[in-house]
């Protein structure tokens, strides 16, 4: 499918606007999230079918967000408000994907498969592509279903301290599991749209680079959460709080760890952008050789 091609925009414009009726009906997009989320659909759309990543991410997402959801906001007081995507979330999770897919579709028209000798830039682009949703989708399930786990977590920068469920830098086997999980799915899903393109395909390569990503850039993630986001612990509500500039905190919460530097928006969009720079300059050429 030709960029931006009348078939293409069509596709865009319906697909985008049927995904966030449907996001603000069941409350997984606010208003202003749905007008983030409809632009940057329509536009990774347009540039061929792998910009139906970005949907596959958002449903499988919103799944996760959703499932045991009472559960999470007992253990988690931000659970509440992320099952409900505002612009800065959705812009943190696509606008770097979105960029490098219009760079492809600008420098190098229709989609192309991935071979570095005979087209490295769309090579290198595409990786990073992937490499971004399965880093966004990794982190995702491993935050959404790994504090579900029954053991508590530890922190990352010390894996002999125990810290409740929900705090910013805590892991747990589970998620671990589940963010190579979501690295899977995210080069299933693109293999899917390769597969509807027509193009040819490394099946082993896509998947083992997507995984690679995704526990790579849901430990990324974990790092920077532990280390440049701060979060506190309620002992009488037995609630984690991640406490930025201007939220107030309740009396008698505990630092947990880190220091009050990025929002969890921020801290996903910089372990993104580090995946996408390993993904696409280091790992693709390696699995795709």
């Amino acid at each position: 499918m030709r960029p931006f091609s009348a078939q293409a925009v069509a596709l865009g414009i319906v697909v985008s606007t049927a995904f966030t009726t449907r996001g603000v009906k069941r409350k997984s997009l606010s208003k202003t999230g749905a007008i983030a989320a409809w632009a940057v659909g329509f536009l990774s759309i347009g540039t061929g079918l792998r910009g139906f990543l970005l949907l596959w991410f958002y449903m499988f997402g919103t799944k996760a967000t959703k499932y045991r959801k009472s559960l999470k906001e007992a253990r988690d007081a931000s659970a509440s408000e992320g099952a409900v995507r505002g612009p800065s979330q959705v812009f943190a999770c696509s606008i770097l994907a979105v960029i490098c897919s219009l760079i492809h579709a600008f420098y190098c028209g229709t989609e192309e498969p991935i071979d570095f000798e005979v087209a490295p830039l769309a090579s290198y682009l595409t990786c990073a592509v992937l490499a971004h949703y399965a880093t966004c989708l990794a982190d995702t399930l491993a935050s959404e279903l790994g504090i579900l786990a029954s053991k508590p977590p530890v922190l990352i920068t010390a894996p002999w301290k125990c810290v409740p469920p929900g705090t910013n830098g805590g892991v747990t086997v589970e998620g671990f599991l589940w963010g190579g999980v979501g690295g899977l799915l995210m080069g299933t899903c693109q293999m899917t749209s390769d597969l509807v393109g027509s193009l040819p395909m490394n099946s082993l390569a896509t998947l083992a680079f997507a995984v690679t990503c995704g526990v790579l850039g849901n430990t990324i993630d974990s790092l920077l959460g532990a280390t440049l986001q701060v979060s506190y612990f309620d002992p009488d509500k037995k609630l984690a709080y991640s406490g930025p500039r201007d939220t107030a905190l309740p009396k008698g919460v505990t630092h947990t760890c880190g220091v009050d530097i990025l929002t969890n928006a921020q801290v996903n969009l910089l372990s993104v952008a580090i995946t996408m720079a390993i993904g696409s300059l280091v790992l693709g050429p390696y699995f795709f050789q």
